[in-house]
């Protein structure tokens, strides 16, 4: 495994774990240069295709559904533990429609589904990107729409 840090492949394993889930293993690593991480080991089922909105077809990565919500949740108050099995949920879902070929739709309104519960501010900036707001306004209508900030 290659270090995020300095990028050398001289790793180790210090603890191996299964997850809450069981779904994935998670390993914490030492590299030489002292850094530790964490990596995670998944079953991966079937080759999804995602279909985006222009018609294009590219394979299903996990690794980009979680970039897209880490950013969405940055400096939000929700353990890595929570996010991982957010993610581990959406991908679970994904593979349980059993289709070969998903629309980024379907992907979007299940992240937006899930962050609307798990934290509100990261729903309305994973909206924001994904229903593509250009002005203040789409904003504010969007916010005017919702019910998650008024429960509160």
């Amino acid at each position: 495994m290659i270090c995020p840090i300095c990028k050398k492949g001289e790793t180790s394993v210090v603890d191996s774990r299964p997850t809450e889930d069981g779904t994935a293993i998670r390993r914490r690593r030492l590299c030489v240069c002292g850094e530790r991480f964490t990596t995670f080991e998944r079953v991966q089922f079937r080759e999804m295709m995602v279909v985006k909105k222009n018609g294009r077809k590219s394979p299903f990565d996990r690794e980009k559904l979680s970039k897209s919500i880490y950013i969405a949740l940055k400096k939000r108050p929700i353990d890595t533990d929570t996010v991982e099995k957010f993610i581990t949920n959406i991908s679970r879902s994904l593979e349980e429609l059993g289709q070969s070929e998903i629309a980024t739709n379907t992907i979007g309104t299940m992240v937006m589904d899930g962050l609307k519960d798990l934290d509100p501010v990261a729903y309305v900036r994973f909206a924001s990107v994904y229903r593509n707001f250009r002005e203040e306004k789409d904003f504010i209508q969007f916010v005017d729409k919702i019910d998650v900030f008024k429960k509160r």
